[in-house]
């Protein structure tokens, strides 16, 4: 692509400096945009290539709009930055609506990251949000997967970024559900309640929630928020946690993304899950630790059979699990007959509830047609799930209730983006 060409595109995607800056001066516009960007980039993610697409995008757009996550929170940025639109509207500025009325927004990182940014964008209630565009930096990269956007780190040059930023113009919109989770824990031991602890980032906690995490009369602490992908209970959750703690502890291990999977691959062997019924014993099955109960008619809920075997649950809004598996799968003809299964689609309001024994089980999703034991598909309320026993942990806590619930998000309508596709949430 020569020069020319090559800066009359990226003309498209450019936000002058008084629109982002409060104290610049306002200028006349020469040109409208046709896809102004914001880019939010996670520089602790895929090794060096977040440091490396810092220097990239801040070169070939103006690098007041393009943003280190590990320094500006995407919240503060998005409110200060709406703030100014509003502004300059009201002033007459027609640059400024126009910016607001085509804005994408491009964030680069992993799978907890873009559903920071996601989480980020429902909570300004917008009235026309900015669809999210995705570069996959993380370790799975299930989202971006999921929706065209491919799961291989990408490459940080100019030609490779100019050529994502011509995808992110040229791509759809698609709606994505959202999912309010609840979970009640009660700390371990007497006075061991940390009040300054946080969900991740993977869990956003939504704004208009308001976590009680102090301890209740139960002895209880309750943890409000939302995800999008899945959410998981049981071994393979214990092994997510544990690479997420190894990676706070050593970043300096998590060169790339290949390095990731093979710490992730090492974590899981070390944690048994690939001689489950030697290392555990069978009283650690979800069925002897929990009762879970679904709920698919409005105030009728019924218990949820669990085979003896499984280990783990998935509550799935994905067609992308441990990076690009699908673990519901494709229900054949008798499936979709005899259990009134459907295909799953991340916009049906519907949610898919799937387990498995251990690692060997979930080696089948490489097979074709392979997946998961499928338990259920599940709308509006979806899971309330119970235990007394102190095998369960979240974040260091004794699980005793997870409450999941779809909300619907249409009227708000948060969007965001993806190659060949657009996605928004409802």
């Amino acid at each position: 692509m020569d020069n020319s060409k090559s800066e009359n595109i990226l003309k498209d995607f450019y936000i002058p400096n008084y629109i982002l800056l409060p104290e610049s001066e306002v200028r006349n516009a020469s040109h409208i945009p046709s896809s102004p960007v914001l880019v939010f980039i996670n520089s602790k993610s895929g090794g060096q290539l977040g440091g490396e697409l810092l220097c990239t995008y801040g070169a070939l757009l103006n690098k007041n709009q393009v943003f280190d996550l590990d320094n500006e929170g995407p919240d503060k940025v998005l409110h200060q930055f709406y703030f100014n639109l509003e502004k300059l509207k009201h002033s007459g500025d027609i640059l400024a609506s126009e910016i607001q009325n085509r804005l994408r927004i491009i964030v680069a990182g992993g799978d907890g990251t873009a559903n920071w940014l996601l989480g980020v964008v429902s909570d300004l209630k917008l009235a026309q949000p900015p669809p999210i565009a995705m570069v996959p930096l993380g370790t799975g990269n299930n989202l971006p997967f999921s929706f065209g956007w491919g799961k291989r780190n990408p490459g940080s040059d100019h030609q490779s970024v100019e050529s994502f930023l011509d995808q992110v113009r040229t791509a759809r919109e698609m709606k994505i559900d959202s999912w309010h989770i609840t979970l009640r824990v009660r700390p371990p031991e007497e006075g061991s309640y940390d009040p300054t602890l946080e969900l991740p980032h993977s869990l956003h906690a939504f704004q208009h929630v308001y976590p009680t995490k102090k301890p209740n009369m139960e002895g209880c602490c309750t943890f409000q928020g939302g995800f999008w992908n899945y959410f998981s209970v049981g071994m393979d959750a214990h092994v997510s946690y544990a690479f997420h703690s190894e990676r706070k502890l050593h970043p300096e291990k998590f060169k790339n993304q290949l390095v990731n999977q093979s710490i992730y691959a090492k974590l899981a062997c070390k944690e048994g899950l690939f001689c489950t019924s030697l290392l555990y014993p069978s009283s650690w099955n979800i069925a002897k630790l929990t009762k879970v109960r679904i709920m698919k008619k409005q105030g009728q809920w019924e218990d949820l059979p669990i085979p003896c075997s499984i280990r783990s649950i998935i509550c799935l809004n994905l067609p992308s699990f441990s990076g690009g598996l699908n673990p519901w799968g494709m229900p054949s003809r008798k499936a979709l007959h005899n259990r009134d299964f459907t295909p799953l689609f991340v916009d049906d309001g519907i949610i898919e509830v799937v387990g498995f024994r251990d690692a060997w089980h979930g080696l089948c999703l490489y097979v074709p047609r392979g997946h998961g034991t499928r338990l259920a598909q599940v709308s509006s309320n979806l899971v309330n799930c119970k235990t007394d026993h102190d095998s369960i942990l979240f974040l260091g806590f004794l699980l005793v209730q997870i409450y999941i619930k779809f909300v619907p998000l249409r009227h708000h309508g948060f969007l965001f983006q993806l190659n060949k596709f657009w996605l928004s949430s409802c």
